[in-house]
């Protein structure tokens, strides 16, 4: 179970499993440069909060090496000289802004970028090849503390699951969002790992089909029983009793709760309370955004019309029609039942439990 590896670090390059083409083709994208890592994020080769800020992290370490190419054939002097070293912050800095504007939403990809920009700092007086190799270990121990902390979310989601029944979750927020695991989709296969006979229902996800695609790909992977829906048929299910619980991801959640993530989430939570269903979010804390005091400040990406209109290049729609797509929308924290953290779950979020997370344990009600 969940040996999908959708991010790796060969030493020379980051190695993507291009999501465009799945569930048909398994292929890796090698990025050798940041401007690769970037379109790669743009284009959602690599997509879901964790997997963007690892891949974000790894970028960065990219930048850092091309910076100190150039420097050493401009015959600058591997040493620790202030010109050197102002000159390569100076490129990761550049780089940060370029992986910044990359997807907005996602919270992770900015504490990634800002940990690597951190780590340069504290490297500062070290040669430039050994800043590049700090960097490196910064990004890999990343990638490997994310999978612990998907493990450590779905050890504390699984309780919350039933022993025997139906879970609805909504586009992909499984080993493929992730370094590997995966958040709400960890939270289902933790589940099972402890003997409980679940069943999940999964949206298609339009307009790019994540949940048909991903998520149904991943799961029949590891056996674990799986039925599409469509999207607009969630609320038939939820109203007729066959689903126990919702379980998603988030792409970033607020300092009060409020939960960003992919479009059509709102709408589920509505229905979760509507037909008394619990509604949880796993995320890890790399994705709480305590800056961003509620929802309303988050800037929502909004995507080409073409995702909508058209299906892999062949038009679904008339031609010239316009179309609106945002990708995520924000579900205030009074629709949440539980937030699903590393550190604990949640219950009812609010500013307040926010503000007092443990470093250990579950939290009380």
């Amino acid at each position: 179970m969940h040996s999908i590896r959708p991010v790796f670090w060969n030493g020379d390059s980051l190695q993507l499993l291009d999501q465009r083409l799945l569930p048909e083709k398994e292929e890796y994208l090698a990025c050798k440069s940041v401007n690769d890592v970037t379109q790669a994020i743009r284009q959602m080769v690599v997509r879901g909060a964790p997997a963007i800020g690892v891949s974000a992290a790894f970028g960065m370490v990219l930048a850092a090496k091309t910076a100190v190419d150039r420097l050493l054939k401009e015959n600058k002097e591997d040493h620790a000289s202030k010109s050197s070293f102002s000159e390569m912050y100076t490129d990761l800095k550049e780089a940060s802004a370029l992986l910044k504007n990359s997807r907005p939403t996602a919270v992770n990809l900015f504490w990634a970028v800002e940990k690597i920009l951190q780590k340069a700092l504290k490297l500062e007086n070290e040669t430039l090849q050994n800043i590049v190799d700090g960097l490196e270990q910064e990004a890999e121990a990343m990638l490997r503390e994310d999978i612990v902390t998907n493990k450590r979310i779905g050890d504390f989601g699984a309780e919350l699951l039933p022993k025997k029944g139906t879970v609805l979750t909504h586009c992909n927020a499984g080993a493929l969002a992730t370094g590997g695991y995966g958040t709400a989709l960890g939270v289902i296969r933790s589940a099972v790992a402890r003997g409980k006979s679940i069943h999940v229902l999964v949206d298609e996800t339009r307009p790019l089909f994540q949940g048909s695609r991903l998520t149904a790909w991943e799961l029949r992977k590891d056996n674990i029983p799986v039925t599409i829906i469509v999207d607009s048929a969630a609320g038939h299910f939820l109203q007729g009793g066959y689903i126990q619980c919702v379980v998603v991801g988030a792409d970033r959640v607020a300092a009060n709760g409020d939960v960003a993530n992919k479009i059509g989430t709102y709408a589920l939570a509505v229905l979760c309370k509507e037909n008394n269903i619990p509604f949880y979010v796993a995320a890890p804390i790399s994705t709480f955004d305590f800056a961003m005091q509620t929802g309303s400040g988050i800037e929502v990406e909004e995507r080409a019309a073409e995702e909508i209109t058209s299906w892999k290049q062949t038009p679904i729609a008339p031609v010239g029609v316009a179309a609106r797509n945002p990708a995520f929308d924000i579900t205030p924290a009074y629709l949440v039942s539980a937030l699903i953290t590393e550190r604990g779950l949640i219950f009812s979020p609010d500013a307040d439990k926010l503000g007092n997370l443990p470093r250990e344990g579950k939290m009380a009600d």
